[in-house]
């Protein structure tokens, strides 16, 4: 790699285009959710390998239980199977890893799994990585407002202590840096209520090629992108 890149702290993607890239073939679109988790396999150990600190993926999101039912049964039963793969994953790598979203919809089974994912990794020091799962910014924002009003309700925080700092303590993403860099892939470009609050100044990179068929060399472009953006945040422009 590029020694004189300067390599994001944190990064968030949008996997986008698993069902169109397995229309384009011919097969089913659980076909693509299946070879998209492959490729979050191969892009985890990719972004440690350039230094990248944190990564969050965007898996599922709230809006996601309106796709027919035999697509979220798909996609809940490669969930299961995700799990097992990333404990493996987790322990040869020393990844951290942490889901984020409401998990009280999701099945007592799945919901187990995650916690003995992330309290068997949570003392490792490799790379972090966030998993969004029944995920939604706004959803998020609301559950933290209600965190937020029962401590107010029960005496134990004051108007005069509510700040930036202290909302963030109450999202899920509490102690995680925010994104420097988004990346969405399928030539999408929109957030799609994901971590609204988190990607307040974050970079966006945008590109044509569907999840399933991103590879590492489609994030070092992304990196490099990041590289040639100004960053900022509301100073003044250095002529």
């Amino acid at each position: 790699m590029n020694n004189k890149l300067k390599v994001p702290n944190h990064v968030a993607i949008i996997l986008d285009g698993n069902g169109r890239w397995a229309k384009s073939k011919g097969m089913p679109r659980n076909y693509g959710h299946v070879q998209g988790a492959k490729t979050v396999e191969v892009i985890c150990e990719e972004a440690y390998r350039m230094g990248i600190q944190y990564l969050t993926v965007y898996a599922f999101s709230t809006e996601n239980w309106n796709r027919p039912k035999d697509e979220v049964d798909a996609l809940m039963k490669l969930l299961r199977n995700y799990m097992k793969t990333c404990l493996k994953t987790a322990e040869k790598n020393r990844m951290c890893v942490r889901v984020l979203g409401e998990k009280s919809r999701l099945d007592e089974d799945i919901r187990t799994r995650i916690e003995e994912l992330e309290e068997a990794t949570k003392n490792n020091d490799g790379l972090h990585f966030q998993i969004a799962i029944n995920y939604g910014g706004r959803d998020e924002l609301v559950r933290a407002a209600k965190k937020m009003a029962e401590k107010a309700a029960a005496g134990e925080l004051g108007s005069e202590e509510i700040d930036e700092a202290c909302l963030s303590s109450f999202l899920d993403t509490a102690g995680i840096p925010d994104p420097d860099l988004l990346i969405r892939t399928c030539n999408e470009q929109r957030i799609s209520n994901f971590l609204l609050w988190q990607l307040a100044y974050t970079e966006l990179y945008f590109t044509p090629v569907p999840w399933p068929d991103f590879t590492k060399e489609e994030l070092m472009k992304a990196v490099e992108a990041y590289n040639h953006r100004d960053r900022r945040y509301g100073g003044l422009k250095e002529e």
